[in-house]
């Protein structure tokens, strides 16, 4: 229950994130967006990880290969990529196209040497149907060739992130590596945060930017990815998967009341799709 509760936090705080990556398309660079986003979100978790992770220096050095491919998919590509998506996809079409998430962590366990099933299978293949759906170009849709690609690789991103969570050794402390990781994703977006400053500028500080990055920084960050990160370790990626699929929902309900956008009927059936997906692919066998 406690894993299932974490989850839901998680998902219930990631929904506001959608909402304000679109609000701040116009406004902030999709890599410097994301940047600030871990420099806050690592201010937020010093006070509580600094110590141990400095503590844990030489474990952390000693399972680099885990820290290093968590912190590059989950930190630092994942948000850059549904910031990019934000500049031409509406929230509610970015959270329909991450509810196939799910079915994607059941693939990544798969692969890991956990059985699939037909029942996954079939979850699959249906969550797929409704992704097409929106990429090809639905009423409000992504378009096949704009922010629909950025958010589908942003789902596969985040499904290996969680799958990789099942690896993380248990001697290491969650809040030290929620540091590490945070530290470590910051500084592999250095080069692109230098580079958006030379070619795009640095973006205004007001209360329309800084408010919504705070945002981000400490409740879509240092609250949810705890929140997350013990929901996989307590119950593992495909169950926490199933709480993911309130998504969509959250977001399209949340971009329809502050951002005024709305979803039509093919958008209506591109989110049945995908959320039987989500329910065949992701739930328990038993």
């Amino acid at each position: 229950m406690l894993g299932l509760a974490l989850a839901a936090l998680a998902t219930v705080v990631w929904s506001g994130s959608f909402v304000t990556s679109r609000a701040l398309h116009d406004s902030v660079p999709p890599v410097q967006h994301a940047f600030w986003r871990w420099v806050i979100a690592l201010v937020a978790v010093a006070p509580f990880g600094a110590r141990r992770a400095w503590r844990q220096r030489h474990l952390i050095r000693r399972h680099a290969r885990f820290v290093l491919p968590a912190s590059l998919l989950g930190v630092a590509v994942y948000n850059t990529l549904v910031n990019q998506a934000g500049l031409t996809t509406p929230a509610a079409t970015m959270g329909m196209i991450m509810a196939a998430s799910p079915v994607l962590m059941a693939v990544f366990e798969r692969l890991g040497g956990a059985r699939l099933g037909a029942r996954r299978t079939a979850g699959l293949l249906t969550a797929c149907a409704g992704v097409l759906l929106l990429t090809l170009g639905t009423r409000g849709g992504a378009g096949f060739s704009s922010g629909g690609l950025w958010m589908i690789a942003a789902a596969c991103c985040f499904a290996g992130y969680s799958a990789l969570l099942r690896r993380r050794p248990a001697e290491l402390d969650g809040t030290a590596f929620l540091f590490t990781s945070f530290l470590v994703g910051a500084v592999l977006l250095l080069p692109a945060e230098a580079a958006s400053l030379a070619l795009q500028g640095g973006f205004r500080p007001t209360p329309g930017t800084v408010g919504p990055l705070l945002y981000v920084g400490v409740a879509s960050s240092a609250v949810a990815f705890f929140a997350w990160n013990k929901a996989i370790a307590l119950i593992g990626a495909a169950r926490a998967g199933v709480v993911y699929y309130l998504q969509p929902v959250l977001v399209a309900l949340l971009s329809w009341a502050l951002l005024g956008e709305t979803t039509g009927w093919p958008g209506m059936l591109a989110m049945a799709l995908i959320l039987g997906g989500v329910v065949l692919g992701a739930g328990s066998r038993r």
